[in-house]
């Protein structure tokens, strides 16, 4: 009996282990891998990529036309608004030279005419003779040939000697602003056409606050239509890849624009801290913005997940009976790769991962 009962069990062993080593065989062969559910965090974020640019740029121009003869600054001089940043030396052309004479000859004659008519009318206004209307009438025409007559004047000297009368404008090119001189764009002895209302005028120098930049960049269409003004933001600068900044997504432009066949959308993100670094202008640099986040929570890659219509399912293999049957769950936030389940699995449970089917 005893000699039964021991032959009965060795049996039984033998079976079950035959049993376990064919499931698992099979499941060798299957080429099945289970994947645990885990607690972790997801964030969905938009790509947007850019480069670190000035919030204002400004570039300096003349109002006279001449030559670069001395240059005061050079490429990353900080400068105060009102320092001396170019002088240049007037070189008028013979037509310019004749044309500004001849405005002040005339504006001349034109004020000599209207203070000559001034006094005829005011002593015939003190013999009331004339009308109130009429003697104001050549008072502020006296005004408007003084006034003339002061601007061709001022035109002249300009061209000649670089400088007005009253010192207002000057061949010494002041800084409009307090900034940092990003590029240099004339040389000395280069030629200067200055800026008017028919023409853009020579660039000398470009200058910006560096305090104040900001990240422009483009993101793709797919993703524009979750954006909104306020987001937080991640960012990555090429140059410094241990620094991380973060910012502010401060605007998203209202039109696309197309980029080798693709449609994307300019967006700004307003820097709240750079760290410890001195940043530069041009920078390239990646913008994450951050769309949605949650933090320990159940989830599992997304590859796993099959969808049909509104419903979501997966394939779990019971740790008991090894027998694998496809469970109904609720999913939440993805970010592309893994996915929240808000319902139907534990992280005790194994979700079935199947290899890729072959092409025959």
């Amino acid at each position: 009996m005893k000699k039964f009962i021991i032959i009965a069990v060795v049996v039984i062993v033998a079976g079950a282990g035959a049993w376990w080593a064919f499931g698992s065989t099979k499941d060798k062969k299957d080429g099945i891998k289970l994947v645990d559910v885990t607690r972790g965090n997801i964030v969905d974020k938009a790509l947007a990529i850019g480069r670190l640019e000035p919030r204002q740029e400004v570039q300096v121009k003349s109002k006279i036309s001449g030559i670069v003869t001395k240059l005061h600054v050079d490429i990353g001089d900080v400068v105060k608004a009102g320092a001396q940043l170019i002088t240049i030396s007037p070189n008028p052309t013979p037509l310019e030279y004749s044309e500004a004479k001849r405005s002040l000859e005339m504006a001349m004659v034109d004020t000599d005419n209207a203070q000559t008519i001034f006094q005829r009318n005011k002593e015939m206004y003190d013999k009331k003779l004339i009308s109130q209307a009429d003697f104001d009438r050549g008072k502020i025409e006296l005004s408007q040939s003084q006034l003339r007559l002061r601007m061709a004047q001022e035109k002249l000297d300009l061209i000649q000697k670089g400088v007005t009368s009253d010192g207002q404008n000057q061949n010494t090119i002041l800084s409009p602003i307090d900034g940092t001189i990003l590029e240099k764009l004339v040389n000395e002895g280069d030629p200067v056409v200055p800026l008017t209302s028919y023409q853009a005028g020579t660039a000398l120098l470009t200058m910006a606050p560096m305090e104040k930049l900001v990240f422009k960049g483009t993101v793709d269409e797919i993703d524009v239509g979750k954006l909104a003004e306020g987001m937080p933001v991640d960012l990555k600068i090429g140059a410094l890849p241990n620094e991380k900044l973060t910012g502010r997504l401060s605007k998203i432009s209202p039109k696309a624009k197309k980029q080798d066949n693709t449609t994307l959308f300019d967006l700004e993100v307003e820097i709240t801290d750079a760290g410890n670094k001195a940043l530069r202008a041009g920078y390239s640099a990646n913008a994450e913005v951050i769309i949605s986040q949650k933090d320990s929570i159940l989830m599992i890659p997304e590859r796993l997940v099959t969808f049909m219509g509104d419903t979501a399912k997966v394939e779990v293999q019971d740790s008991i009976s090894r027998k694998i049957d496809f469970k109904k769950i609720e999913v939440g936030l993805s970010d592309g790769l893994n996915i929240e389940v808000k319902s139907g699995l534990t992280q005790q449970d194994k979700v079935v991962e199947r290899p890729p089917k072959e092409i025959e």
